[in-house]
């Protein structure tokens, strides 16, 4: 039987700029191609990627449709799809964009099977961030009991599952967050030492906690406004992971700076550790297996219609947000 097409209703960026290119539009869906499935989407999630992408940072031709997270159900399967069903739960975290959409279709090998206990607004806040946090603790810097690692914006989307999955695996966890009304948010996700970057000298507050020895590790989302600090706060041989520019791209570095203490740098991408099927699922499969258990948990802090991705964008920039932030269509 022949999968009628479908009309939709999707934000649509006639070009780069700021929030207010993103607009509502309704289209046509096309029938899922045949290694495809079309997918109800439940929950989308907002991430900086989106920002940057909206605003030019990450080049992309326009028209296009942001977004590259949400989960909902399978509506309809192409030809050569096997192990999935009509009626399935499922989530992804990946590109292609195209996200902020009421449906989309996608390659069904980008798309991972939702386990019972975990709820489309749950996927759609921690698939992606999760995800990312599995690699940062495992793959960019190997965290291990003992070490001491620095979060910035540890309330944030990633960094609220960085403090928690860290601790769950024996580190000390140095928070850094931008505000006072954040400071219990970061001590109740688990956080031995939480500095509020608005009026302490975080990196003297790194240091002191670390009686001077500096951080094994750096996981820094902000980019230009706190680069150089954040390499102040290793210890010899540290690594700065450098993973997202919420304040603007890091300026062009000297690799000498580097070899003052002999430090690791890395600018690591999802996208990268999730290339194949294999490691997709495996991610994926820990994070909501860390859900399950309560050790990580979807912190949706921003629901907003399909409609107002706008105003989600904006909130996102201000740092007015904590936890995920979500559109439902």
């Amino acid at each position: 039987m022949t999968t009628p097409s479908l009309p939709v209703q999707r934000i649509v960026c006639a070009r780069t700029g700021g929030p207010e290119v993103l607009e509502l539009h309704t289209a046509t869906l096309a029938a899922p191609q045949a290694h495809e499935v079309r997918i109800r989407h439940e929950a989308i999630g907002v991430n900086f990627l989106d920002v940057y992408v909206r605003t030019g940072l990450y080049p992309t031709e326009a028209p296009f449709t942001p977004g590259v997270e949400a989960a909902g159900v399978i509506e309809a399967i192409g030809s050569e799809v096997s192990g999935m069903q009509v009626g399935e739960r499922v989530v992804y975290a990946t590109p292609p964009m195209g996200a902020y959409a009421s449906a989309r279709n996608l390659a069904a090998e980008r798309v991972v099977c939702l386990p019972t206990n975990v709820s489309a607004h749950q996927a759609a806040a921690t698939m992606l961030k999760g995800m990312s946090a599995h690699y940062l603790l495992h793959d960019s810097y190997r965290v291990q009991a003992g070490s001491t690692v620095v979060v910035h914006a540890a309330t944030g989307g990633v960094g609220s599952l960085l403090v928690p999955w860290a601790k769950h695996m024996g580190a000390t966890v140095i928070a850094l967050v931008g505000a006072a009304t954040k400071v219990a948010r970061a001590h109740a996700l688990g956080a031995d030492v939480v500095v509020d970057t608005a009026t302490e000298e975080w990196v003297a507050a790194v240091l002191h906690a670390t009686a001077g020895r500096g951080a094994d590790c750096v996981y820094d989302s902000v980019g230009k406004d706190t680069f150089g600090r954040s390499l102040a706060c290793l210890r010899v041989r540290g690594t700065l992971v450098s993973y997202g520019q919420s304040s603007g791209a890091v300026p062009p570095v000297d690799v000498l700076e580097l070899g003052k203490k002999s430090v690791f740098l890395t600018r690591p991408s999802l996208w990268d550790h999730t290339s194949t099927r294999s490691e997709l699922l495996v991610r994926a499969a820990a994070v909501h297996q860390l859900l399950a258990a309560g050790v990580l948990s979807a912190d949706v802090g921003q629901v907003w219609p399909l409609a107002q991705a706008a105003d989600a964008h904006r909130a996102l920039q201000a740092r007015t947000t904590h936890g995920s932030t979500l559109l439902v269509p």
